[in-house]
């Protein structure tokens, strides 16, 4: 007689069957916007030089779409900068800083890069630095309005967002300096509060990357006009002509070549964005997707969001970690591959591509709820999550 033995138990989550139909939620470059073919790029002046007539004229649109789309002031200029949203970044800290203190505050990856750009490569001496873990925001009162801030709106990587722009003095002296790489077009901007605010097309309208925008406001131009650092300034990053602003950089010239088939591309995402009803519209299809994907993660008996206060939440790029002990018991490593795991599962059925939390953050997983996202994608998206959290918990 055979003996019996008992198979180990397996996870309670059936596989699901209906399917995000587009499994797209890549943080960044981030899903196309729904629409997109690639017969929107049927007019784009290609092979042509971005110094001729009609190539000026698309990089001019492409800044004029972005200034009515974010309804900015109209003594706020746009430029567009080599090196996507870093580019625009680090021109605005090489051009502007240096005749103020300095106020980094970083809870991310990228807000962490501006603090080692302005402590380790720019050397500033009067420089505080405000920093927290992944998940956590720093104390934003602690800004001194005498002095230049430097700051991420939403911290795609730790999930965590700004909640509100009343730490910053309206009679403030300094400049207040924003990376806004993914929340512009996505939440409100207060502008009386921003003076330099910089993003990339990769992001929340879904272009193509290594383009950057750079969105000056009066005070940040007059800074330009009165003070030139000392350091040197590569030309990439160069927004001087001489002593003064270079004020044709918002005008259609660019620091250098860029991609007119990406500049096309853009253009189209400006349009569906203004078609759709505008900034209005972009700011509440990012809340109804955050809130089909809240409505599963409520519920989940496995993740919750790495950010404990609900206030500080970002509701764009969604990061979820474990709660699960059984999960939490095992290393690090061990954590990062049971994410992997999760994650392959969910690519292989194609039911959730690149979900992975950013590799410089904790085990986990990311997901981008940002305008371009379909709210039913989310919605179907959750059972998927079990079932695939479920198959890696039996693989253990």
């Amino acid at each position: 007689m055979s003996e019996i033995t008992h198979a180990p138990a397996k996870s309670r989550y059936q596989k699901p069957v209906l399917k995000p139909a587009d499994p797209r939620f890549s943080c960044g470059p981030v899903k196309k916007h729904p629409g997109w073919s690639w017969e929107s790029l049927i007019e784009a002046p290609l092979s042509r030089t971005h110094r001729t007539g009609s190539a000026v004229a698309r990089i001019k649109e492409a800044i004029d779409r972005t200034h009515a789309l974010l309804e900015l002031p109209e003594d706020y200029h746009v430029a567009i900068i080599p090196g996507s949203d870093t580019g625009a970044m680090e021109a605005a800290m090489w051009s502007l800083l240096g005749v103020r203190g300095v106020d980094v505050f970083g809870w991310d990856v990228f807000g962490n890069r501006w603090i080692l750009d302005a402590r380790d490569e720019l050397k500033l001496e009067d420089l505080r630095i405000f920093q927290e873990k992944a998940g956590t925001l720093p104390d934003l009162s602690q800004y001194d309005g005498k002095r230049d801030a430097i700051f991420t709106l939403n911290g795609t990587a730790a999930g965590v967002w700004i909640p509100g722009y009343d730490w910053i003095d309206d009679d403030r002296e300094g400049l207040t300096i924003c990376d806004a790489t993914s929340g512009a077009f996505a939440v409100d901007i207060d502008w009386s509060k921003i003076d330099v605010l910089t993003f990339s097309w990769q992001k929340c309208l879904g272009g193509e990357a290594q383009h950057g925008m750079l969105i000056m406001g009066p005070r940040a131009i007059e800074r330009l006009n009165s003070y030139k650092p000392s350091w040197p300034i590569p030309g990439l990053f160069a927004l001087h002509k001489g002593d003064q602003a270079n004020m044709k950089v918002y005008e259609g010239s660019t620091l250098n070549t860029p991609s007119l088939m990406a500049v096309e591309d853009y253009v189209a995402a400006c349009k569906w964005a203004s078609k759709i009803g505008g900034l209005s519209a972009l700011v509440e299809r990012s809340r109804e997707n955050f809130a089909a994907l809240d409505a599963w993660v409520q519920e989940s008996e496995w993740a919750e969001y790495l950010c404990d206060v609900p206030a500080h939440r970002s509701q764009v790029s969604v990061t979820l970690k474990f709660k699960d002990p059984r999960v939490l018991a095992l290393d690090v490593e061990a954590q990062w591959a049971f994410s992997k795991k999760i994650v392959s599962l969910l690519e292989r059925e194609n039911a959730g591509l690149d979900i992975i939390m950013h590799r410089d953050s904790v085990p986990g997983i990311r997901i981008w709820c940002g305008p371009t996202i379909e709210r039913d994608d989310l919605a179907a998206l959750g059972p998927w999550l079990d079932w695939g959290y479920g198959e890696a918990l039996d693989a253990l």
